[in-house]
């Protein structure tokens, strides 16, 4: 079976838990916990009749007064990059975690989850932003997870 590392990289509280709690368990949950250090997780996925095994990194939240360490890029096959679509200053911060994860991943695919699109209304939503490999999602209401995933597990294990 092949494995691969994916990292979830973002400021905090931006769902990158219930992204994943979502796309494995099927679950989500209002209670807010925080991620200290890293909690890996393990999804298998059949693509072209071949099993593989996604390794996913749910990396504690970055702050102004903490970064992520970057011993937790060493390795990486790809990336999700999650922002909350209802704090501006989540967006603003997803460049410089591209950023440090191009330079430590060169060539290495990546998407980005403007996450929690189920708090703006139908007019918000249409002056949202639009970047390539950019999805919309909720992890509350299922929106676009599966989608995301999958998307960057077919970049991944297709290369």
């Amino acid at each position: 079976m092949i494995r691969k590392k994916i990292l979830l990289l973002g400021d905090f509280n931006v769902g990158k838990t219930s992204l994943i709690r979502r796309y494995i368990d099927k679950t989500f949950s209002e209670k807010y916990l925080t991620t200290i250090g890293v909690k890996i997780s393990k999804k298998e996925i059949e693509l072209n009749h071949e099993i593989y095994e996604m390794l996913i990194w749910d990396i504690e939240g970055a702050t102004p007064q903490k970064s992520i360490p970057q011993s937790y890029y060493n390795g990486a096959s790809g990336a999700i990059f999650v922002a909350d679509i209802s704090r501006s200053d989540t967006i603003e911060g997803l460049d410089a975690h591209i950023q440090t994860f191009n330079y430590l991943n060169p060539d290495r695919p990546y998407v980005i989850a403007y996450n929690k699109i189920d708090l703006l209304n139908e007019e918000q939503q249409k002056e949202l932003p639009n970047r390539h490999n950019a999805f919309f999602t909720s992890a509350k209401t299922d929106t676009q997870v599966e989608e995301l995933f999958t998307h960057l597990a077919q970049e991944i294990f297709n290369d």
